[in-house]
C-alpha cells in the first residue's frame, strides 16, 4: 500500500542528512556549476477565464496539483507557435 505525500513529507522532514544515500548523484566542482544560470520564473496574473466543464476535469485529471501551469504551459505554445 502506498502511503500519502503528507506521510512522505513527515517521514523526509525527520531525516538527518546522514541518512541521505547520495551514491547515485555525481559529486559536482566549480566547473560544473561555471555556466549556470538562476531562471526566476516571471509573475504570473491572476485572471477570470470561464472553461467548458469538460475542460477544466481533464485539466485536473491530468495534474491535479499544477493544472493552472499546464493550461498556461499549453497556452504558451500556442502563442509561440502562432507569432508572426
Amino acid at each position: 500500500m502506498a502511503i500519502s505525500r503528507a506521510e512522505q513529507l513527515k517521514i523526509l522532514g525527520q531525516m538527518k542528512d546522514s541518512d541521505i544515500d547520495y551514491t547515485d548523484a555525481p559529486a559536482t566542482n566549480a566547473d560544473f556549476w561555471q555556466d549556470a544560470t538562476v531562471n526566476i520564473p516571471s509573475v504570473k496574473v491572476p485572471v477570470t477565464l470561464r472553461l467548458d466543464p469538460q475542460v477544466l476535469a481533464w485539466y485536473k485529471q491530468q495534474v491535479p496539483r499544477g493544472y493552472q501551469t499546464l493550461i498556461n504551459h499549453v497556452l504558451q505554445k500556442y502563442m509561440t507557435d502562432h507569432q508572426a
